[in-house]
C-alpha cells in the first residue's frame, strides 16, 4: 500500500448518522461511507466495468479507498460529489455516480453501475439526478461529461440528461495513443472551461 493509500485509509470516516439520501423512483443515493469500500471495490475491480478504459480498473482494495477518501473530500469543500447507489427495493448497492469539480470550472458527470444491472437505465436516471443537482450548487458552472469515442452507451447517457457534444480530441493521459476524448455539455464552454475538461 502506498502512503497515499494508506493515508486515505484512515481518513474514511462513517458517515451513517448523518447521511443525505437522494431518492430517485428506483435510486437511493447517499455520498460514500466507510462501510461501502467493499462492494464498491468488487464493482471497480470487475474487468466488464471497465471495457473501455481496462487500465483504470482497480487491482487492490486501497485504491478503492482512496476513490472515496476523494468523493468525502468533494462533499466536505463544495457541498456535492459521488453518491454511492443503491437499488430502492433491496438496498443492493450497484455502483457509483455523480459529480465532481473539475479544476474549479466545470462539474464532471461520471458513474460505474455494476455489469449485473446494465441496460435497465439505472445510469440515465443517475445522469439526470446528478445534472440537476449540480446546476443547483452556486456558482453556477456547466455540467459536463467527458468518455471515449468508442464508449456508445455513456454518449447515449450523456444525451439523454440532456447535454450535447461540444468537443473531440485526444484522450489526455490514456496510454491508447489512438484514443479519442468526447466532452458533452449543458451549455456553450469558455477556453478555460474547455481547457479544464480537457485535462
Amino acid at each position: 500500500m502506498t502512503d497515499r493509500a494508506a493515508r486515505a485509509s484512515r481518513r474514511l470516516v462513517s458517515v451513517a448518522g448523518s447521511r443525505r439520501i437522494l431518492l430517485t423512483e428506483r435510486l437511493s443515493l447517499s455520498p460514500p461511507d466507510v462501510e461501502d469500500v467493499d462492494a464498491l471495490h468488487r464493482i471497480c475491480a470487475d474487468p466488464r466495468v471497465w471495457t473501455h478504459y481496462p487500465s483504470l480498473r482497480h487491482t487492490e482494495r486501497a485504491q478503492t479507498e482512496q476513490l472515496i477518501d476523494g468523493w468525502q473530500r468533494s462533499w466536505e469543500e463544495t457541498g456535492l460529489g459521488t453518491w454511492t447507489i443503491r437499488l430502492r427495493e433491496t438496498g443492493e448497492s450497484i455502483g457509483y455516480g455523480g459529480c465532481s469539480l473539475l479544476h474549479g470550472c466545470v462539474w464532471n458527470l461520471g458513474y460505474r453501475i455494476d455489469a449485473d444491472h446494465h441496460g435497465h437505465g439505472y445510469a440515465t436516471e443517475l445522469a439526470l439526478t446528478a445534472r440537476t443537482a449540480a446546476e443547483q450548487v452556486p456558482p453556477q458552472r456547466p455540467v459536463i461529461a467527458h468518455l471515449l469515442e468508442h464508449n456508445h452507451a455513456s454518449a447515449a447517457v450523456a444525451r439523454k440528461s440532456g447535454l450535447t457534444l461540444v468537443d473531440r480530441g485526444p484522450d489526455v493521459g490514456n496510454p491508447d495513443p489512438n484514443a479519442i476524448r468526447l466532452i458533452y455539455s449543458n451549455t456553450a464552454l469558455t477556453a478555460d472551461q474547455l481547457d479544464a475538461a480537457r485535462r
